[in-house]
């Protein structure tokens, strides 16, 4: 019986050094954790506002009449020297301006009669006020409303060329438009 003992505590000693010798399985690291695809989110644009787009009429009614002036939309005609009479040349200019005066139809218009440096000032300014009335009567007959011009006459007192030359001298002789009212 001491043998059975010595045995069965020998097989419990082999087994329990067999087990105990046995080799650990490695730690394995737990898998990385798994990249979640995020939704596609779309951007969503805010939807675009379209201005209103305002006709040529009411962009011109906001403008103020120093604007109006300074963008030039009634063109300037020119005189042969002594005359009141308006030039074949001038006709173009003259029908451009009849046509932008039926298109905005509350514009009153200033015309102005100029003259060169030469003659006397009384003389200048009957020779001012007959080119203006020409230019008035030219756009009288292409169908623009007498009510909405009135003329004046500067003479050679307001001259666009100072010098003292006939190049000077035929951009002075001149009727201009001047927007007076909208």
């Amino acid at each position: 019986m001491k043998k059975l003992i010595i045995y069965s505590l020998a097989i419990v000693l082999i087994f329990s050094l067999a087990v105990a010798c046995k080799k650990k399985p490695k730690e394995v690291p737990p898998p990385p954790p798994q990249v979640q695809e995020q939704p596609k989110v779309e951007k969503v644009e805010p939807p675009v506002v379209q201005e209103p787009q305002l006709t040529e009429e009411e962009l011109f009614l906001q403008k103020s009449l120093d604007q109006i002036n300074r963008e030039k939309p009634l063109g300037t005609v020119y005189f042969d020297y002594d005359k009141a009479l308006i030039r074949d040349d001038a006709r173009g200019t003259l029908d451009g301006n009849a046509g932008w005066l039926k298109k905005f139809k509350t514009v009153k218009i200033l015309l102005e009669g100029h003259c060169d440096e030469r003659g006397t000032e009384e003389y200048n300014l009957a020779l001012g006020e007959k080119r203006a009335k020409a230019a008035q009567d030219y756009l009288l007959s292409s169908g623009i409303a007498g009510d909405r011009m009135k003329i004046i006459s500067y003479g050679k007192s307001q001259p666009v060329n100072p010098g003292h030359d006939e190049s000077a001298w035929q951009m002075n002789r001149r009727a201009q438009f001047l927007v007076i009212e909208k």
